[in-house]
C-alpha cells in the first residue's frame, strides 16, 4: 500500500495533528456510529454516505448534525444524536484494535525524541479521543489536545481556533506551525490560522 501523506522536508517549530484519519485510521468506525445514530433519529439513508461523511470530517458532532438539519430539512436534535453517535463508537471499539497510521505516527515518536512541540487537535470531545488513542496503543504520546470542548460552541472546525489553542499551548507562532489534516474542513482550519498543512490520504470507502 502507497504511503497516506508525504512529510515535509521543512523543520517546524510546532507540528499539530488532526486525529481521526490522520493518527488513527478510525474513519470506518466512526461512520458505521454516524449511520447507526442518524437514522435511529430517522434520517433518510441517502443523508450522511461515505462521501459527505469524509467531507465533514474534522468538525463537531453538534455541528455536524446541525448542518445535515439544515440542508436536508430535518429537526434531529443535535445534542442527542451527537452523544448517542458518542456512545455508539466507544460501544463499537469495545471490539475493536484500531490501527495507527504510521507515517505520522512514527513523525510523532521522532519529534518526542527531539524535544520537538506537537499536539493533538482534534474535532472528537474528550472521551471519543481518548477512546480511539487507547484503542490504538498510543494514549502515552500525546501531551497536548484541543477538543472542541476547549473552544467555544460553534469554534471548531473550519475556524481555526482549535488549532490556534494548539499552537499557544505549544508556545509557538501559529505562522511557525503545520498540521496534518485528512480532511477539508481541518485544511480550512489551518489556513485560516495562517498555518501550513500536509493533507493525509483518504481511507479506503465504507459501502452501504
Amino acid at each position: 500500500m502507497s504511503a497516506r501523506v508525504i512529510l515535509p522536508e521543512r523543520l517546524y517549530a510546532g507540528y499539530i495533528f488532526d486525529l481521526d484519519g490522520t493518527l488513527v485510521d478510525s474513519m470506518p468506525v466512526h461512520y458505521r456510529a454516524w449511520r447507526w445514530a442518524l437514522q435511529k433519529h430517522g434520517a433518510p439513508h441517502h443523508v450522511f454516505l461515505w462521501e459527505e461523511f469524509v467531507a465533514h470530517g474534522g468538525m463537531a458532532a453538534p455541528d455536524i448534525v446541525a448542518d445535515l438539519n439544515e440542508k436536508y430539512g430535518l429537526q434531529m436534535n443535535t445534542g442527542l444524536v451527537a452523544d448517542e453517535k458518542r456512545e455508539r463508537y466507544a460501544w463499537l471499539l469495545l471490539n475493536e484494535t484500531l490501527p495507527v497510521i504510521p507515517e505520522t505516527v512514527g513523525l510523532v515518536r521522532q519529534l518526542r525524541e527531539q524535544g520537538i512541540p506537537y499536539a493533538i487537535g482534534t474535532g472528537s470531545m474528550p472521551s471519543g479521543a481518548c477512546e480511539t488513542l487507547q484503542s490504538a496503543g498510543i494514549a502515552d504520546l500525546f501531551p497536548i489536545m484541543v477538543t472542541p470542548a476547549d473552544v467555544p460552541p460553534g469554534f471548531g472546525k473550519p475556524r481555526p481556533d482549535i488549532f490556534l489553542l494548539c499552537a499557544e499551548r505549544m508556545g509557538v507562532n501559529p505562522q511557525d506551525c503545520v498540521v496534518f489534516e485528512d480532511a477539508e474542513p481541518g485544511i480550512q482550519a489551518a489556513m485560516a490560522g495562517g498555518m501550513d498543512y500536509v493533507r493525509v490520504g483518504e481511507c479506503a470507502p465504507v459501502r452501504d
